[in-house]
């Protein structure tokens, strides 16, 4: 028997306000990436751990965690967003192939960019998958394999963080992570990484709520 759980009610002005809200503070936010990283404000100096970096990816994860908290219409916007188009979002993460070209030209090393982009590679492989399951039962939300996906994914971002910033400070004469500090590839750690984190966060909220109501 179906399960599925309708949206939470919420005023339509008030939805609508809501939304464009997220639009805008992700328009703002990205902005914020690309004109600070043009100034090289992400750089770290030799020698001294990337605390520039770690601002650029904890800060937005902080706001998105005390707005979750302090709004209650926030968190019915999370709640009523589609998991398949969550799901078709993360998808775009079989681009972490782009970090194994990255280290076959020694650009990035390999101890973070294979891990990184295989881990990514393999998050965004089986997006499709979960679309799928998602289609044809939305229950499938409240599954083992759908939670345990985004567990997972949520773990490869951690993983590839906690690698990239234990080798940012590289050793002179070896190759370090300090170009992700830098335009283009910048976008990913300080925009596209807390912004996977936060979609993983928002499909498991749903997966919670439709496992309590079913109870």
């Amino acid at each position: 028997m179906s399960t599925t759980v309708l949206p939470p009610s919420t005023d339509s002005a008030g939805f609508n306000g809501i939304r464009l809200g997220v639009f805008l503070v992700l328009a703002i936010w990205f902005v914020l990436v690309v004109g600070l990283g043009a100034q090289g404000a992400f750089l770290g100096k030799p020698g001294v751990p990337p605390i520039g970096m770690a601002i650029g990816f904890t800060a937005p994860i902080l706001v998105f965690f005390a707005w979750l908290r302090l709004s209650p219409a926030f968190r019915d916007f999370i709640l009523t967003l589609d998991l398949r188009l969550i799901a078709g979002m993360q998808a775009w993460r079989f681009a972490g192939l782009g970090f194994l070209f990255l280290y076959a030209y020694k650009v990035l090393p390999g101890l973070f960019a294979l891990p990184a982009g295989l881990g990514d590679m393999a998050v965004g492989l089986a997006a499709p998958w979960m679309i799928l399951g998602l289609a044809h039962d939305p229950d499938f939300a409240a599954s083992a394999a759908f939670i345990r996906w985004n567990r997972l994914g949520i773990l490869d971002l951690v993983v590839a963080l906690g690698l990239g910033a234990s080798m940012a400070v590289a050793a002179p004469g070896t190759i370090g992570t300090a170009p992700m500090a830098t335009l283009p590839l910048l976008i990913v750690p300080a925009f596209l990484v807390p912004l996977f984190l936060m979609l993983h966060v928002a499909a498991l909220m749903q997966s919670r709520r439709l496992i309590r109501t079913s109870m």
